[in-house]
Order: structure tokens, then C-alpha cells, then sequence
């Protein structure tokens, strides 16, 4: 089975050539992103294992299929950048992988907000320039602070034992309430009365109709006033123009983001010598209290590994009559 890897970097390239390949597996392994420019470079292929930055909107699904592709192969657990409906009308199979290393993700929140508490990013910097003063580096202890853990699937429910364990108040917000987070003493709550109570706020609910936009200029009014937002889900959780006004009044504290509502065009790629385009994310990075990182709170070598080998065991599935993972 001919499969093109798209928005492979060399991580992806050396998981999945770490991974156990079956014989009929043929990969490639194209760096370009899944575009409407660049479909055409999978025709013939059976199998397109795409990322979450690619475009499955109709018309690419049309090409792909016309193209002879049968299987999209999504090394993501998210599935909101494919068209399901129109994959259905052409036949084509949508599978994911709904599950990777929880840990990576989980973890690298908890970096997020230990970065912004005591400033290491500040401190980083102002080391590195002679500079050793203490001024406005002040953090707080966690423990004994309230923290709102916006979904409960298994990232959510890792991230809540983590912050269990710093000592830290839990509150939650799920249409499912998670048993395993219920156990660790959190308290399940409608959103509005969560953000009214959190001091920290997290958010690890995938992206829908439903979610889209939950963090916007309403909702950050009811927050704490300087609480904490860390955003490892999905970019468009958040009305980001919001952010700035919320920033600039103080009403919002500290900003940790590790997606971005626009960073299909921006991220995965080193853009440094280049003007940076973006005026919200601009602006957004020349406030002290923010830290963003450029989506890679799944890079771990046991996340790459859980992926690759997932994507893999999904393509030989489908292969064979027994499809996985199905994105229904």
C-alpha cells in the first residue's frame, strides 16, 4: 500500500521508520502540508496519513479520491480539519489515533504553568544578559490553589492527577464526569460557575460545534480577576482577539498557549527570518505574562512512537478487513 506521509519533519520520518512496518507498507514522506496546491502529489497513492494542520476540507477529499486514495490515516486523536460527510459520500475511510501518550500532553501544560507562575522564561532571558536581579520574578505556591480542568477524557484526567498531587484544589468541567477524576476530589461544575472559582484554567476538550470559541470576551469576564489560561487543545477553544483586551486590562494574568486559532500557516516551520504576518500573535508575544509554543506538547519520543506505530497498525487493519480507530 502506497502510503505519502504529509507535514512530515524528521521526527515523523525516524518514528515511523522506528516502528514496525508491515512488508506492504511502502511509505513517502512529503514535508508540504495537505493543500488544495499540493493534493495533487498523492495521486496513486492508496493510503495519505495526514496531520492536524492539513486540509481535508471537500475539495481536497474530491481530489484525493478522484486521485485514487481509499484511506485517510490521521496520526492526530482530532478529526475537526476533515470533512466526514464528504468522505462518506466518496467512499473514503477516515481512521485516527484517538490515543498516544496522555502524559506528553498533560505534562507539558503543567510546564506551561510552572513557567508562567515563577517566570522562568523572564528569568531565562535576563540571565543570559548579566542580568541577575529578582525584580518581578515573584511567583506563588501552587499548593492550595483552585484549578478548572476544562475536559476530562484522558489527557484532562492526567493533567488533574498531576495537579493533585502539587496540592492543588480541583474543579472540572465535562458532559461525561470522569469516575477517575471524581476519585481524585474534584468537583464537577457548570463552566461559568468553574471560571468564576479556578485560579488556573486548562483546557483539554476536543474541538466542535459545541466547544468552538468556549474561552471568548464573555467568558474571561467571568474569570478570576488575574487568573491563569493554559490552552493545550485546540486553537480555536479561544476567541484570541479576546486574549488581548483581557491581557491589557489585567483581567487575565498569565497566558500559556501551545496552539494558536491560525497557526495552519505558521507553525511546524522556521520562520525567523521572516516578518511575522500575524498581528494577533504579534501582539500576543510581546506580553511578559504570555508563553506560547508552537504545538508541540505531543513531542515525545513515547507520544512519536505511540503514533507512528498506532498509524501504522491502522493502515495494516484496514488493509486486511478489520479497520480500527474508525473516525465514524
Amino acid at each position: 500500500m502506497r502510503t505519502l506521509v504529509y507535514s512530515s519533519q524528521p521526527y515523523d520520518r525516524e518514528s515511523f521508520l522506528g516502528a514496525q512496518i508491515a512488508p506492504d507498507i511502502e511509505l513517502h514522506f512529503q514535508p508540504a502540508r495537505l493543500t488544495l496546491d499540493t493534493v495533487a502529489l498523492a495521486d496513486q497513492y492508496e493510503v495519505v496519513c495526514a496531520f492536524i494542520n492539513d486540509d481535508l476540507s471537500a475539495p481536497v477529499l474530491e481530489q484525493l479520491a478522484a486521485g485514487g486514495t481509499q484511506l485517510i490515516a490521521l496520526r492526530s486523536a482530532g478529526f475537526n480539519h476533515v470533512d466526514l460527510a464528504v468522505a462518506k459520500r466518496l467512499g473514503l475511510t477516515v481512521v485516527r489515533v484517538p490515543a498516544y501518550s496522555p502524559h506528553a500532553v498533560a505534562e507539558h501544560a503543567v510546564a506551561l504553568i510552572l513557567s508562567l507562575n515563577r517566570h522562568l522564561h523572564r528569568a531565562y532571558n535576563r540571565t543570559r544578559d548579566g542580568d541577575f536581579s529578582l525584580h518581578g520574578l515573584t511567583g506563588f505556591d501552587l499548593v492550595g490553589k483552585t484549578v478548572g480542568v476544562v475536559g476530562t477524557g484522558q489527557i484532562g484526567a492526567t493533567f488533574a492527577r498531576i495537579m493533585a498531587g502539587f496540592g492543588c484544589n480541583l474543579l472540572a468541567y465535562d458532559p461525561y464526569p470522569n469516575p477517575l477524576v471524581e476519585a481524585l476530589g474534584a468537583r464537577y461544575l457548570p463552566l461559568d460557575e468553574l471560571l468564576a472559582e479556578a485560579q488556573i484554567v486548562s483546557l483539554h476538550c476536543p474541538l466542535n460545534d459545541h466547544t468552538r470559541h468556549l474561552i471568548n470576551p464573555d467568558s474571561l469576564s467571568r474569570m478570576q480577576h488575574g487568573a491563569m489560561l493554559i490552552n493545550t487543545g485546540r486553537g480555536a477553544l479561544v476567541n484570541t482577539p479576546a486574549l488581548i483586551d483581557a491581557l491589557k486590562s489585567g483581567q487575565l494574568g498569565y497566558l500559556g498557549l501551545d496552539v494558536y486559532e491560525e497557526e495552519a500557516q505558521l507553525f511546524f516551520e522556521d520562520r525567523s527570518d521572516l516578518p511575522l504576518q500575524d498581528d494577533v500573535l504579534a501582539r500576543l508575544l510581546t506580553f511578559p505574562n504570555v508563553v506560547i509554543t508552537a504545538h508541540q506538547a505531543f513531542l515525545t519520543k513515547e507520544a512519536l512512537g505511540a503514533i507512528a506505530q498506532t498509524t501504522l497498525d491502522n493502515i495494516t487493519g484496514w488493509a486486511a478487513g478489520s479497520p480500527q480507530n474508525l473516525v465514524q
